[in-house]
This record gives structure tokens, C-alpha cells and sequence, in this order.
């Protein structure tokens, strides 16, 4: 499958997977939807990929930097989803995308993205719909983690050629994320139709979404990635506005678009700033050269280290 539709794909399955949830958090909260997702998500991961135990020290600190990474955003971002609706959420959340390829681009004009950005952020919390100001600052916290995400999980997806690095990392947030889960819902978690959403959440928001974007980090560079992804914040307001009846001010929307195009713009600034020094991150260039039917990473001089 073409890396963009992967991307794509992706973003469907996490915002179709946060819209599922809220059903659950009158039960078992945001912690506990997250330690159930990661938890049923690790074990369809580790059955279908095994990834074993004997990784060398650098496989391991990617994965399991990756995996902090991974429970920290669930955390953060399901308990901005509870109090905030989900297109705010994901908006803020997109601030960390939008970072890494406003930092890639290295153009004093970019200045402008940022700017317009900041005014998208505004115009969303400041307009129309009151938003609570803690589920704004968990979308925050969310995009810090998911910027961290996509420069861990590049490294994780060139050192390790296939699925079985993720399942690493997803093990790991899952072992982070239960205790918090068993604290906030007790039992409730092992309740039949709770668990039933549960699994279908996490195939949908974290089996099939992060399998397809580790995919698609190991083709292309960062900020590409990150224009690939503009779509995120509309598609979640999209979203919440049909399955959840979650309504957003007309300039609240307005912001969310300012974001949307900030990073469209930031992105497209990175990928020509990279072109113009040779460095551009195409699939034979400094991040890495696949090679091989099976799409192995290859390269010298540690082409596999660089983001």
C-alpha cells in the first residue's frame, strides 16, 4: 500500500477508535479505556509478530522510549477527549506534528506557519464553544508526546525492519498505562461488553493505525509525515460532530483549519528545505535505503541512526 494511504489510514482508525471510547469512560474512565487498548493491542501484536526477548541495547532503549511515548499520549490524550470534544482534542494534539516539521523546515519564513498556527490555538480555546482549560492542556501534553513519537518511532522502524519492534514499544506502554487503569476502574474492567469495546477499539485506534504508520515513518521523513497528518484535526472534528453531536463555533472551526494549513505549510517548507541542501529524505537518501523484497533498511555510516 502507497505510504500516504497508510498514513491516512491511520488517522481514520485513531479518530473512528476516540469516538468508540467515550462510550466506555462512564465506566471505566479514561485510564482504563487506555490500559485496555494497549493491553489487548499488545497481545494481538506479540501473537502475530513475537518479537522475542534477545534485542541488542539500542533496540530496546527505542522501544521502550517509544513506548513511554505511546502511554503518556494515551493518557493524556483520552483524558482531554472526556472533558473537551474530540476535533479540540486532536487540534491541540497536532501542535506536536506540526513542531517537528516547522523545526525540520529551517526557514525564517516559516515564522509565518507558526503565527497562523498560534492563532488557529486561539481562536479555538477563545471562540464560541467554552472549552475546559485542563482537557486543552492534555491536548497539549498529547501533541508533545506524539512529536516525540514520530522522531522515536523513525529510529525504532529503520533499526528493526519490521512489526516486531512495535510490539516492544506497545508492550511496554501497556505495562505503564495498567496501573493507572486498575486504580481508576478496579474489576470493571474485566466486565464482558466492556471488554468487547475494548478490543475493538484497540485493533481499530492502535493494532492497525500504528502498524500502518510505523510503515509509513520507515518511508518517509519526518516532516512529511507530519503534512501527511494535517488532516487529523478536521477529520476529528468531522467526526465528533457526526457520531457524537460534539459542536464546534464557526470560528473555533476556523481554527482548526489555521492549524491544518500551518502544518500543510511547515511540511511542505521542510520537504523543499531538504531537497535543497541533498538531504531530502526520499527512500535513498539520509534516512535510510530500502532494499530487498521485504523492505529491509539498509545503509552505511549510520544511515539508520538519522531522523
Amino acid at each position: 500500500m502507497p505510504a500516504p494511504l497508510l498514513v491516512l489510514g491511520g488517522v481514520l482508525g485513531l479518530q473512528g477508535g476516540a469516538a468508540l471510547t467515550t462510550g466506555l469512560y462512564p465506566v471505566v474512565g479514561p485510564a482504563g479505556v487506555v490500559a485496555l487498548r494497549l493491553v489487548i493491542a499488545a497481545i494481538v501484536l506479540v501473537a502475530v509478530w513475537r518479537p522475542g526477548w534477545r534485542w541488542d541495547r539500542t533496540t530496546w532503549s527505542l522501544a521502550l522510549g517509544a513506548g513511554t511515548l505511546i502511554a503518556v499520549h494515551h493518557l493524556s490524550y483520552y483524558e482531554a477527549v472526556e472533558r473537551v470534544p474530540l476535533g479540540a482534542a486532536t487540534t491541540m494534539e497536532f501542535i506536536g506534528p506540526f513542531a517537528i516539521a516547522l523545526v525540520s523546515s529551517r526557514r525564517p519564513a516559516d515564522l509565518l506557519w507558526a503565527a497562523l498556527a498560534a492563532a488557529g490555538v486561539v481562536l479555538l480555546s477563545g471562540s464560541g464553544v467554552p472549552l475546559d482549560a485542563a482537557g486543552l492542556l492534555c491536548g497539549l501534553l498529547a501533541g508533545c508526546c506524539w512529536g516525540g513519537y514520530i522522531l522515536v518511532g523513525k529510529r525504532l522502524a529503520a533499526h528493526v525492519p519490521d512489526g516486531r519492534g512495535l510490539a516492544l514499544a506497545v508492550c511496554w506502554g501497556a505495562l505503564l498505562s495498567l496501573p493507572y487503569g486498575i486504580v481508576q476502574a478496579g474489576p470493571r474492567l474485566l466486565d464482558p461488553s466492556v471488554l468487547a469495546v475494548a478490543a475493538a477499539v484497540a485493533v481499530l485506534s492502535s493494532v492497525l493505525p500504528y502498524t500502518f504508520q510505523m510503515e509509513a515513518l520507515r518511508r518517509l521523513p519526518p516532516g512529511v509525515f507530519g503534512i501527511l497528518t494535517s488532516l487529523e484535526p478536521a477529520v476529528g472534528a468531522l467526526i465528533g460532530l457526526v457520531f457524537l453531536a460534539q459542536h464546534l463555533a464557526l470560528p473555533q472551526w476556523a481554527g482548526v483549519a489555521a492549524v491544518a494549513l500551518a502544518s500543510i505549510g511547515a511540511g511542505r517548507a521542510s520537504r523543499g528545505s531538504g531537497r535543497d541542501s541533498g538531504d531530502d529524505g526520499e527512500v535513498s537518501g539520509g534516512y535510510g535505503r530500502v532494499s530487498g523484497e521485504d523492505g529491509r533498511v539498509s545503509g552505511g555510516d549510520g544511515e539508520r541512526d538519522r531522523i
